[in-house]
């Protein structure tokens, strides 16, 4: 039996979500692949060869040697990477990523296209749910002068095989909810939680996507510079080995996906982008500070009201502070910068973030004070305004210096 070089494994992008342009000598180059085809993975070890055989022997027979498959793993506990890898030797065309430091579907394909060298770019579950025969079809609707290829469930040709009712309400309920929230990117597709797809390389290159849950189609069409989209009908059959990782999480991350992009790529997004200050970020971070408030007054009012533990009144603001500051950076850290986060979830770099935090908030809180000082002695001699324009300083402060070191997306491992 042939060993495998453990350096046959591709190194793991980091950064950004961004795809980058192919390089100059890539482009030319006479191995340049037609097609690169992500299947991303966790838990598949009973799926892997069955999907790489599949798909090798079919695109060896349509665009022999044009094409790269590339399988990005999330460190599987049942070694689906190691038996992907193992099967280099028989599928030259096979590549594999093996991911320690991240987690999640989407962001799993994002970095295997960061890998791609191919013109299109496409993504194929590995669960065998999606018909391999239908690769065919996208690709050829690409070449056709398609920008964007997707196999759909709603059109002529397609269908689900044994769904129950409640799956397929809550499968419509979600595109109609999406036609609502965001009808510019939803009204373009028939299936929008589809997951098998063809894109060209072009119509993404430079854009940092930022997906939230499975579905980064949203995010393709959204943020991309698609023109022309075709679909292809397909039927979606039930896996029949592995488990299924559909659940109501799903659902939930994809009506956050929504409101998201609506808020990033309507109008405030656009302003946004214009003057280079993140708003809709800078909107979350202020509700969380409304909240740190309310947590401020309450813990404020528990410790020190004589009718309840009755400690001094000094004592007690530090201690409500804190205990707010601690609200204000979980909400921040799982809300405002989750997209940063969700890739620096190791305990120390949580614990160096909140410190970062506590640190820079004592400088604000120092600030709000200066600031309150010289309004209300120098410009207007009224406490209470001043006070106001003291906190929308502060916030800007706390917001944008912690933007640029707590949360530092050149820390993602």
């Amino acid at each position: 039996m042939n060993s495998i070089e453990p350096n046959s494994l591709l190194s793991v992008p980091t950064g950004a979500l961004r795809i980058p342009e192919l390089p100059r000598a890539t482009i030319n180059a006479d191995s340049e692949p037609l097609l690169s085809l992500v299947i991303p993975t966790y838990k598949e070890a009973g799926n892997i060869q069955k999907i790489v055989s599949v798909l090798s022997n079919l695109l060896d027979e349509s665009i022999p040697g044009n094409y790269e498959l590339i399988v990005v793993d999330d460190d599987s506990p049942d070694g689906t990477w190691k038996i992907a890898q193992s099967l280099i030797i028989e599928y030259p065309q096979l590549r594999v990523m093996r991911r320690q430091n991240e987690r999640g579907l989407s962001s799993a394909v994002i970095r295997g296209w960061q890998a791609a060298t191919g013109s299109i770019l496409g993504v194929i579950d590995a669960d065998l749910q999606h018909p391999p025969h239908v690769l065919l079809q996208l690709l050829q609707a690409v070449e056709e002068g398609a920008d964007l290829a997707v196999a759909s469930r709603h059109v002529d040709g397609g269908g689900v095989s044994s769904w129950s009712f409640i799956r397929r309400f809550l499968s419509r309920g979600a595109q109609l909810l999406g036609l609502i929230i965001l009808p510019g990117v939803l009204g373009r597709v028939s299936d929008p939680m589809s997951g098998y797809f063809m894109i060209r390389r072009r119509c993404i290159v430079g854009q940092t996507l930022n997906p939230v849950g499975y579905k980064i189609l949203l995010e393709a069409i959204g943020r991309g510079n698609v023109g022309k989209i075709a679909e292809v009908g397909y039927v979606f059959s039930e896996r029949k080995e592995g488990e299924s990782k559909v659940t109501w999480k799903q659902y939930v991350e994809y009506i956050h996906h929504l409101i998201r992009l609506r808020l990033s790529t309507g109008k405030v997004g656009q302003f946004s982008q214009r003057i280079g200050f993140p708003i809709g970020r800078f909107l979350r971070f202020g509700l969380v500070g409304l909240s740190g408030v309310f947590v401020d007054m309450t813990v404020l009012y528990l410790l020190s009201d004589p009718t309840t533990l009755g400690l001094p009144l000094t004592r007690s603001k530090i201690i409500a502070g804190e205990v707010a500051i601690v609200n204000n950076f979980l909400w921040n850290d799982m809300w405002t910068f989750a997209d940063v986060s969700s890739h620096q979830q190791q305990w120390r770099q949580r614990l160096k973030r909140f410190l970062k935090f506590n640190i820079i908030c004592l400088a604000g809180l120092v600030l709000n004070v200066l600031v309150l000082n010289l309004v209300f002695n120098f410009v207007i001699p009224n406490r209470y305004i001043a006070n106001l324009i003291a906190i929308a300083v502060a916030t800007v402060w706390n917001f944008w210096v912690n933007l640029k070191l707590s949360w530092r997306v050149t820390q993602v491992k």
